[in-house]
């Protein structure tokens, strides 16, 4: 996929991200599907050439929404998925697009110390107490997790 196709792969992708969003309510909460749904759906082999985009992007709907559990659905309540709203998704394009890995401070410092800067806020914030910041010795701080 050069530029051209990824730019307009992104375009199309976005507009699906979008009409998803206004269009959730339409959708099952729970998918009403059986173990092993997907195996008729696709080739026993992985793909010799690489499909068009076009061919992918119809998959969505036909192989990979039958089995999804909407969790942005109005009439979901199990767990609270906060990494789907737009600016979250924002945020993993740029993260997917730098290979942003918080795993230590030397895979990527940017994103450790954000992390680090972002607790201490949020211990401000939550008025806990000082033993809970990053800069207290020994004590504070932590992580963040994702709902996924």
């Amino acid at each position: 996929m050069n530029d051209e196709e990824f730019e307009a792969a992104g375009q199309q992708m976005l507009k699906y991200v979008i009409d998803y969003h206004k269009n959730i309510r339409e959708r099952r909460v729970m998918p009403d599907v059986k173990p092993g749904f997907m195996r008729k759906l696709l080739p026993d082999h992985a793909p010799h050439t690489p499909e068009k985009w076009d061919l992918l992007f119809k998959d969505i709907e036909r192989v990979i929404m039958p089995g999804v559990t909407h969790w942005r659905h109005p009439h979901f309540y199990a767990y609270y998925a906060l990494s789907t709203s737009y600016p979250a998704i924002l945020a993993d394009i740029l993260s997917d697009t730098i290979t942003c890995s918080g795993f230590s401070w030397a895979s990527c410092p940017s994103c450790t110390e954000l992390e680090v800067i972002v607790m201490d806020w949020l211990v401000k914030v939550m008025d806990l107490p000082e033993a809970f910041l990053s800069t207290s010795p020994g004590h504070g701080g932590g992580v963040i997790q994702i709902t996924r």
